[in-house]
């Protein structure tokens, strides 16, 4: 795993150990990047279920102005802040170990606002929907917020939430990347 472009491309990225979490391969993270920008002036980034932090260090080095990270396991935390270091520009990010769920209403009630989403839960486990109406009632996101999802292709996204639209969704392998764009309430 590595930077693939921006100001930190081709510094290596460590992933997490063991089977708890699944890292999104270069490939995947490049498609990403092409679908959503590739660059970005400005703004701040949220990864829901950061595992090794890849895709905030990536929006970072393509112009993100801050990061937030979040994951529950320890060995995540780790891991993250291990590839944080990388960037030598540890202040561009803001690592939290807590419930997904938890960590968002504390955004809320700090008044953070995210121009950009991602949300890579594990797939046994995931409730992407749930995630994205939970940040629309918590006013977390900002105008025309995008928000990619990455699930397990046979998780099949639906297409009709309420004040989203659908700009991109793809599979590679048996990943299916979605990307939402926020239309406002």
């Amino acid at each position: 795993m590595r930077i693939i472009a921006g100001e930190f491309g081709g510094r290596p990225l460590k992933a997490v150990p063991g089977m708890a979490t699944r890292p999104t391969t270069d490939k995947v993270k490049e498609a990403m990047f092409s679908m959503i920008g590739p660059y970005f002036d400005g703004g701040n980034s949220l990864d829901l279920f950061a595992g090794s932090g890849g895709l905030s260090i990536e929006a970072v080095s393509r112009g993100i102005e801050h990061a937030y990270l979040v994951d529950k396991q320890f060995a995540a935390i780790k891991t993250i802040n291990e590839n944080i270091a990388v960037t030598k520009q540890a202040k561009r990010f803001t690592v939290t170990k807590r419930d997904a769920r938890l960590a968002l209403q504390e955004f809320s009630a700090q008044g953070i606002k995210f121009n950009l989403i991602f949300l890579d839960p594990p797939y046994a486990k995931q409730q992407i929907l749930q995630d994205i109406n939970l940040m629309v009632q918590l006013n977390l996101l900002a105008d025309e917020a995008v928000i990619v999802a990455e699930t397990d292709q046979t998780v099949g996204l639906d297409d009709s939430i309420t004040h989203f639209s659908i700009t991109h969704q793809k599979k590679y392998g048996i990943t299916e990347v979605t990307v939402y764009q926020f239309e406002g309430i």
